[in-house]
């Protein structure tokens, strides 16, 4: 069973593409669902465009992409492609619509407040949300990683009502003490901690072992 992985218009596309890396690299299935939101952002944050009828294309170079915007920082991903199948944000007929089709749970990353408001509210007005409402009413695991500051009071109660329904809500925050001398290290914290909610292995950040220093000295693993 595939993993939904929902990428809305919330600034961080690197978070999206270090955690769509780590699903396919441990041989997990993906179903990709890109809003039109978010394909402006990453555009504006990248340079690359994400198109629909090119979409293998365009995952590719997204992925190769470093957190600091260097093409070919990482591999091609060319086989691990197979594991991923993309859903067009208006296609309210797809798979990832309905209860009954199979999957582990999603993960929203990064998840602007519109998205979160839209979940929150059973709004479904693309894919994105109809899938994270589905997740949640099947009772799978949704984790919902929210990347925007500051929040206003309607962010947070929606939000709360998230937690409510059974998500995780897991905030774009990076932590230092894992010793990241990079901002790819950064990136890949938090991509790390949204696979530690949904229960995938990875190693995309050097863990706490309860040793003051030890973050200083190393960096990531």
């Amino acid at each position: 069973m595939p993993w939904i992985v929902g990428v809305s218009g919330a600034s961080g596309t690197p978070y999206a593409a270090a955690v769509l890396r780590a699903l396919v690299e441990r041989g997990e299935s993906v179903d990709l669902v890109v809003s039109r939101a978010s394909r402006l952002t990453l555009l504006d944050e990248t340079g690359l465009p994400f198109r629909d009828a090119h979409w293998r294309d365009d995952l590719r170079a997204w992925l190769a992409r470093g957190a600091d915007g260097k093409p070919d920082t990482f591999d091609a991903f060319e086989d691990h492609l197979d594991a991923v199948r993309h859903w067009s944000a208006g296609d309210l007929a797809a798979g990832p619509s309905s209860g009954s089709y199979p999957s582990k749970g999603m993960l929203i990353v990064p998840a602007s407040t519109a998205c979160v408001a839209g979940v929150a509210l059973g709004l479904s007005k693309d894919l994105l949300q109809r899938a994270a409402s589905v997740t949640l009413k099947e009772g799978r695991k949704l984790v919902v990683a929210v990347r925007e500051t500051p929040l206003n009071g309607q962010t947070l109660r929606h939000l709360v009502s998230l937690d409510e329904a059974g998500a995780t809500v897991l905030p774009a925050s990076p932590a230092f003490y894992a010793g990241a001398t990079h901002i790819q290290d950064l990136v890949d914290f938090v991509a790390g901690r949204v696979l530690d909610a949904a229960g995938v292995e990875h190693h995309l950040y050097r863990r706490w072992e309860g040793e003051l220093g030890g973050g200083s000295r190393g960096g990531t693993t």
